[in-house]
């Protein structure tokens, strides 16, 4: 619930409060990240598409129920999931030896 700020300042000290949440909730989603690099034999299945827009439609779910905006949630995740797929991608050549 977004609450009513009265100065400029008030509306970046909620944005910092916020950022000290999620910035944790992003590590700990990289940890379990780095844990799938591990399951995967091949490194084509770094991408997997159909997760991708599966994790999609369970955010604009979300993002109706709570009452956001679904493509501005979607274009977050989107950029996110980019991301992760590149820090995945490094994680998995390192530890996944070359033929």
């Amino acid at each position: 619930m977004t609450v009513s700020c009265g100065s400029l300042a008030e509306v970046r000290a909620n944005i910092d409060r916020l950022d000290r949440i999620i910035v944790p909730l992003l590590a700990e989603r990289a940890g379990y990240v780095t844990q799938a690099a591990g399951f995967k034999a091949e490194r084509s299945a770094v991408v997997d598409v159909p997760r991708i827009e599966d994790i999609i439609v369970k955010v604009r779910a979300l993002a109706e129920e709570t009452g956001a905006d679904p493509a501005l949630i979607e274009r977050i995740y989107r950029a996110m999931i980019d991301s992760y797929i590149a820090f995945e991608d490094g994680v998995w050549a390192n530890t996944h030896p070359a033929p």
